[in-house]
């Protein structure tokens, strides 16, 4: 039974409001801001960055944006504000920061401005910027094969298998998406102080599949940092969950942050006392008897998102073993029953997660792109098996056969 959702549940609630994304189908089958900054220099440990794959460190998101807040000081003189930030900002080159100012991600009290902007006292500068996600000087390039879906000389789209790390990390500095990047790629952006930066703008957990988009200049990355900064992009993630949400179209808004108790997992905190907000809009695309295939847009990108606001409201993905999903929730007892569970656990040992499209704007041609992309084979025939699980009760029995699954 869907547990009851009630105002003093103290579970965020999903709304009824229309999925606004235009209909897509399913792929094919075979603010809290960080304080004021006057005017001193700023440190990456002062900024609000992202990055570890397995979240394990103070990062709770997974758009690669950092956003620096600068209120200039009583007695500033006027000043070019490339100058100002390129004085304040640490790992961050002129050129850098020229062309955040070009893309609209700077602005001065409110407004988006120019470089040769005097910046004055009392100023208020407000900068995204590509995140330093961990930048670091030994990336070893490792040959491996790369599905990619679009490549030009400014962005590259790649389709991430699971199980596949994204950016090297302790206990992980080989044979992550990054290390065969760094392969693929001959000229990726180079920091301040010679770092190689990876040209992520964004990431996915090691095991959800689907787009991943990368910029191949520092151009490109602040450009697309800038759009995920503003929730221009357009991502829509497919999940396959327990139950079947009584809200067949709506959204959870619920603050994201760190489990108080184990700081590798997220959690929501209903009350918005902690946390970051976050918005997932879904759709029920088909009830499979006891679970259900959804549909996910994103408003914002925080880690695990999609995985802890289901789980919130009483629907943890499918095979997710963080937060609960790989255990038999729903359905009957029988013996059937659970070997029936047990055996598609078996073919999808992770959370039922896809990334499968992704639209954004082109850095230098400003055409907008949307790209797509299949099922992988494990959530393909997961999927299958629930329908033929759910075909078998609607014909009056219990579950497909042993040998019919």
């Amino acid at each position: 039974m869907q547990p009851e959702q009630t105002p003093d549940s103290g579970l965020p609630q999903p709304e009824g409001e229309a999925f606004d994304e235009a209909a897509h189908p399913p792929p094919t089958t075979p603010t809290n801001s960080p304080p004021l900054i006057e005017g001193t220099a700023v440190s990456d440990s002062e900024i609000e960055t992202v990055g570890d794959e397995d979240a394990d460190s103070d990062a709770d998101s997974d758009d690669f944006v950092r956003e620096i807040r600068l209120t200039a000081d009583r007695g500033q003189a006027m000043m070019r504000l490339d100058k100002f930030l390129f004085d304040r900002v640490a790992k961050a080159s002129r050129n850098r920061l020229q062309n955040a100012i070009r893309a609209g991600s700077v602005t001065v009290n409110g407004l988006p401005t120019k470089a040769a902007y005097r910046v004055r006292a009392l100023d208020v500068v407000v900068l995204a910027l590509p995140a330093d996600t961990r930048t670091v000087t030994g990336i070893i390039p490792e040959e491996m094969p790369l599905d990619i879906r679009y490549e030009d000389a400014t962005v590259l789209l790649v389709n991430k298998p699971p199980g596949v790390v994204v950016h090297p990390a302790h206990g992980n500095w080989h044979g992550t998406l990054v290390n065969g990047l760094a392969f693929h790629l001959s000229n990726l952006p180079v920091g301040r102080n010679g770092e190689i930066r990876p040209g992520l703008v964004h990431r996915i957990d090691k095991d959800t599949s689907g787009l991943l988009i990368v910029g191949k200049t520092e151009w490109a990355m602040t450009h697309l940092s800038n759009q995920f900064f503003h929730h221009t992009i357009e991502r829509t993630y497919y999940a396959l969950v327990w139950g079947v949400p009584k809200t067949a179209v709506g959204t959870i808004r619920g603050h994201i942050g760190r489990h108080p108790r184990d700081r590798k997992l997220m959690t929501v905190f209903p009350d918005g006392d902690h946390g970051k907000p976050a918005v997932t809009h879904y759709e029920v695309v088909r009830a499979l008897g006891h679970v259900a295939l959804v549909r996910c847009r994103l408003e914002t990108g925080r880690t695990h998102q999609i995985r802890v606001h289901f789980k919130s409201i009483g629907h943890p993905l499918f095979g997710d073993v963080a937060y609960g999903g790989a255990v038999l929730l729903q359905g009957p007892r029988t013996a059937r029953y659970r070997q029936f569970v047990a055996n598609t656990l078996e073919i999808l040992p992770r959370q039922a997660l896809h990334a499968a499209s992704l639209g954004f704007e082109h850095p230098d041609t400003g055409q907008r792109l949307f790209f797509e992309t299949d099922f992988p084979a494990d959530l393909v025939e997961a999927i299958a098996r629930w329908e033929r699980y759910a075909a078998a009760v609607e014909g009056g029995r219990e579950a497909p056969a042993v040998g019919e699954q």
